[in-house]
């Protein structure tokens, strides 16, 4: 059997790529698309707090740079100087988007029940816990 780690990043690879692929005729990446729900969900929010809330998706050179794309593209605009905020349109093609999404997202849960997938993330979310918690010397042991 191959370590977690080996499959955590072929993981997040294959979801990347897919989901890549599946965004292009949109104009988007997953990157973008994680940005354009950031903003669904906290409307006329700063540009600081789009990249603290996906730190852990990506850099920060490659949010600023899925945040300058959604701009350019119309998907959200700057109601104020460092403030982001979805457009009308953005808006609407995002209700789009998000239905391929939803398609994409059942497609990857073939033949996984929500029970399981639950198990996954808080096993997940324990390992990430045990390890940022954990002091130099038990890291060290």
């Amino acid at each position: 059997m191959k370590p977690i780690g080996y499959w955590l990043n072929r993981t997040d690879q294959a979801l990347t790529r897919s989901m890549d692929a599946m965004l292009e005729e949109f104009g988007l990446t997953r990157i973008a698309w994680q940005v354009l729900n950031t903003l669904r969900e906290a409307p006329e929010t700063v540009d600081a707090d789009v990249l603290a809330a996906l730190s852990a998706n990506a850099d920060a050179h490659t949010l600023t740079a899925a945040v300058g794309t959604v701009l350019a593209d119309g998907w959200a605009m700057r109601p104020a100087p460092g403030r982001l905020a979805l457009t009308g349109d953005g808006r609407e093609r995002l209700a789009e988007v998000a239905r391929r999404v939803d398609d994409f997202r059942a497609l990857a849960m073939t033949g996984i029940t929500p029970d399981e997938f639950r198990a996954a993330v808080l096993v997940l979310e324990r390992m990430t816990h045990n390890v940022e918690t954990a002091t130099g010397a038990e890291l060290r042991s």
